[in-house]
Order: structure tokens, then sequence, then C-alpha cells
């Protein structure tokens, strides 16, 4: 089936096989909660079969998410109604969101805690920074409607935290705030001075718009050296002032590398839904390219 082609989806054949395997039985679990749930009860096997099995709803997902392909174009493609993909999708992407990212076989962080826990058992030096994600303006009344507007691209946005690896390997993308929201306001919010603060010889590469957290984490947050001279420098100095911020550089351009990935996806290149639905396709689509990683990491050491 084409829908299902890497150029589709953005996964390889054998990340979907796992995604069916994985999911379907949470699915299947989560249908049969809500239909327990009802007052009128039904016999088991009663009732209207699915039009849509599964494995067509988790394609539709992704293509949605991959694409940003609208509903309606998806209902027409797959032969059913508008309400019927809406619904699947509804269905399909927190399970997505809750898979978390994969770092290695049977590894996965779904928190900012769980990432530092394993940064500190493997060694690994972290680099954080926050992208923004457009939306749609609130309409005019919507309280709090000017805190979305970001002060760098002047757009409505919303801003996720991503953590990545040395190399650029996805471990966190999530704790959304508005887009006015400094980056150093989201990490503390995120709480990661307190969870720094359990866990020694740690480093974080950040960019100045994190410069702070590094006084408040004893160092463990490394931001671009401060200029010290506002004014006739000397030429060591600013020469090695330019050296010192271009080596953090090359150190931190991992990150923007994993941003990169995520925005591939149409869904966090610009969100056309509601707001709130980006709590979970944040985390989702980050899970998909953990995850995707992974598997290419795994297939290249073992091949």
């Amino acid at each position: 089936m084409i829908v299902g082609s890497p150029q589709i989806t953005g996964l390889s054949a054998d990340v979907i096989a796992q995604l069916i395997a994985e999911l379907g039985p949470l699915w299947t679990e989560q249908r049969k909660r809500r239909l327990q749930a009802r007052p009128r009860q039904r016999a088991l096997g009663a009732g209207a079969r699915y039009r849509l099995v599964f494995v067509d709803r988790l394609l539709a997902t992704l293509v949605h998410l991959r694409h940003g392909v609208t509903h309606d174009v998806l209902a027409c493609w797959f032969g059913v109604d508008r309400s019927t993909i809406t619904r699947a999708i509804g269905e399909v992407r927190p399970l997505l969101a809750e898979r978390g990212c994969t770092v290695a076989s049977g590894i996965r962080l779904r928190t900012m805690a769980d990432v530092i826990q394993f940064l500190g058992a493997s060694g690994r030096t972290a680099i954080i920074d926050a992208t923004e994600i457009r939306f749609r303006r609130p309409m005019p009344g919507t309280a709090g409607r000017d805190r979305y507007i970001s002060g760098k691209s002047k757009q409505n946005a919303m801003k996720a935290l991503v953590v990545t690896d040395a190399e650029g390997c996805l471990l966190f993308a999530g704790a959304l705030r508005p887009g006015s929201c400094p980056d150093i306001t989201q990490a503390r919010d995120a709480g990661l001075v307190q969870l720094l603060a359990a866990q020694l010889d740690l480093q974080i590469l950040a960019d100045a718009g994190y410069q702070g957290l590094g006084a408040q984490t004893g160092g463990q947050v490394i931001t671009p050296p401060h200029r010290k001279y506002k004014k006739n420098p000397p030429p060591w100095w600013e020469e090695m002032f330019t050296q010192r911020r271009k080596a953090h550089s090359s150190r931190r351009i991992r990150v923007e590398h994993g941003i990169a990935h995520l925005k591939n996806w149409r869904a966090l290149a610009r969100h056309h839904g509601r707001r709130p639905l980006l709590e979970d396709t944040v985390p989702a689509i980050a899970g998909l390219v953990s995850h995707q990683r992974a598997t290419h990491r795994l297939a290249a050491t073992t091949g």
C-alpha cells in the first residue's frame, strides 16, 4: 500500500511493523474499556464492525503528522467519513505520545527526570534548546491571548523544550510553554535545576538564552562565554573570545539537527489544529523520530 511507504509516513516498514505489534493491543484494550464504561452494555462482539481497522488508523495518523494532510483528504483516501478519521487520530496520537523517546533497545525516556537519570548513568553530554511551533492566533477575547506572541519571531507560537545527546539523538521534547516564555524560565519550570542538584558530574550544553543556569547548577549547564570588554577589547582577547564561542557552537549544533528532524514533520512546522493537541503531538513525533534513528543505528551495528 502506497500510504505505508517510507516517503509517505517517514518511517521504514520495520518500524511500522513494530508500532503495530506494540500499539495494537493497547488500542484494543483502550476500546474495550471505553465500551465497558458505557451505561448500556452490549454482548461481546455485538454492534457495527469498524470500517477502519487499526493498521489503517495508525497509517492515517502517521500521514497526518508527517505531511499535515487534512482529515477530509485522508477520509477520501481510506474511503470513510471525516469523523472516522478524526476519531482514529484522536485515539492513536495519545498512544504514540506515551511511548517516549527510544535511545536503545528496551530503553525509553518519557520525562525530564528519566533523561537526567539516563545521562547520569551513561555519562553522556546533553544539549538543550527550545524551538517554536507556530499556530493560529487565539480568537479575540481569549484570556492571555498576547502571551503566545513570540518576542523572537513576532508570531503566535508555542515553545517546546528539546534535549539531545552529543550526537543529536533526541532524548526529550515537550514541556510546552507560550511563545513569550523565556528559554531559561521554561527550563526551570521543567525542573532542570532540581534534577541536576541530585545528579552531579553531568554536563549540558546550552545557548546564551540559558545564561544564569550555570550558576544555579554548579556549572553543569555550560553556556557561551560572556563578553568581558564592551568597548575596545585587546586583539588577543577578541581572538580568544571568538574561538571559544565558535568551539561551543560547534558542539551545540547537534541539537539544531535534532530539531530539524522534528520540523520535517509538517505537524510541527506549523500546527493547524487546536492548541491543546500539541501536548500529545510533540512527544508523539519525537518518539517516532527517535525510534526510527535508533532502528537505523541498530541495523548499522548488526549489519
